[in-house]
């Protein structure tokens, strides 16, 4: 179906371009070579309803429906996807999905005001060092002891390990039953037992927070269980399509940040006393980059339309949407190293650090894989 933008989204894109070009842009570099996090730029973020733009109005946040929050996330991502993932982590749209539908009212309202004022930070964490894309092989244990349950486990690759003031940790209640087992948890990080440990070898994304995250008999009160016990696995299921989308409009920021530095260098470096933009190999080569973006963002609005929409098709979308986007982003991101040359190789131009961020795309929120089995799932 045809889709376009009302006009408060459109104000919505100016002004988040506006923030993500003063804001983000003019230390994009400085923050990556230095593996700064960005925690500033978050507050400022914060004043502007960008951080947690999805918690609703009755918690103080914006309320953003998903396709607002999609245009928020492209122009931050824009800007450089090393903050803007920081900015992002501050309550992640699982995370606030998750909390909104199958938390209690309690959770809701200590929490969702104090990301939106970027107060406290956020994390969920699923992976492990054995299993990322098998969710049903987890590890972590929760066993309850009377009115509290005890976790203990190892959780790898989570965003804002380090940061967060409060993670959902998805853990095993059942050990028997596989993804029928899981359950999910809420749990401040001052918790005793709760370590995390930041992962600085990454190859891009510097500016954001990824980390180990180990849990030794750490206990929550039974009232901490988020949602129904055993039910972890299909709670998370119900609430990660508006995840997937956020990604797929992080890759389409990403794909036209690496075509815009692109079309920048062509049009002033010159060779054989002319702009390489005149040369046909640059310009069909800058023609398909642009396709790419294009056809990128139209299904991941789609996408976010149909998240909106509460469609029956929404997941399937969701994934499709994820998985072309991110794959794209990585394409894009690498034609535009080409397009600079050596340029492209050295920190001097943005384009390699595209190229490193883009990378990671196709991995998180569901490797490109797993989107495929969900939308072969979703049609066979």
């Amino acid at each position: 179906m045809p889709f376009t933008l009302t006009d408060e989204q459109h104000a919505i894109r100016r002004a988040a371009r506006d923030f993500a070009e003063n804001e983000i842009a003019p230390v994009a570099r400085e923050y990556d070579e230095n593996f700064t996090y960005p925690r500033d730029v978050i507050e400022t973020a914060a004043q502007h309803d960008f951080a947690a733009r999805t918690v609703p109005a009755e918690y103080g946040g914006a309320g953003m429906d998903v396709t607002s929050s999609v245009v928020v996330t492209e122009e931050l991502w824009r800007a450089d996807p090393g903050i803007a993932n920081a900015i992002d982590g501050v309550a992640f749209a699982t995370n606030v999905s998750l909390l909104e539908r199958y938390g209690d009212e309690w959770m809701r309202e200590e929490w969702f005001p104090k990301f939106v004022s970027a107060d406290a930070l956020a994390a969920i964490a699923i992976s492990e060092p054995g299993h990322g894309s098998d969710i049903g092989g987890i590890e972590t244990r929760a066993e309850q002891d009377g009115d509290e349950w005890v976790l203990n486990g190892a959780k790898t690759w989570i965003s804002n390990g380090t940061k967060a003031d409060v993670v959902i940790v998805v853990a095993k209640t059942d050990s028997g039953e596989g993804h029928r087992g899981l359950s999910c948890f809420l749990v401040p990080t001052e918790t005793d037992g709760y370590e995390a440990e930041r992962i600085e070898n990454k190859l891009g994304l510097h500016a954001s927070d990824l980390a180990d995250v180990h849990l030794d008999d750490m206990t929550v009160p039974a009232a901490n269980l988020v949602g129904e016990e055993n039910r972890g696995f299909y709670h998370l299921m119900d609430v990660l399509a508006p995840g997937r989308v956020e990604v797929a409009a992080q890759a389409v920021g990403t794909a036209q940040a690496a075509l815009d530095a692109a079309i920048s260098y062509a049009t002033q470096r010159e060779q054989f006393n002319r702009p390489i933009s005149e040369f046909q190999a640059i310009r069909h080569s800058i023609a398909e980059m642009e396709t790419a973006v294009e056809a990128a963002r139209s299904l991941t609005y789609r996408a976010a339309a149909r998240c909106d929409e509460g469609a029956n098709d929404a997941t399937r979308i969701a994934s499709a949407a994820k998985l072309f986007a991110s794959e794209r982003a990585v394409e894009v991101a690498d034609d535009a190293v080409q397009i600079h040359g050596g340029a492209g190789y050295v920190t001097d131009f943005p384009a390699e650090r595209y190229y490193r961020d883009a990378r990671a795309l196709p991995i998180f929120e569901g490797t490109s894989e797993i989107q495929k089995n969900v939308i072969a799932k979703g049609l066979l």
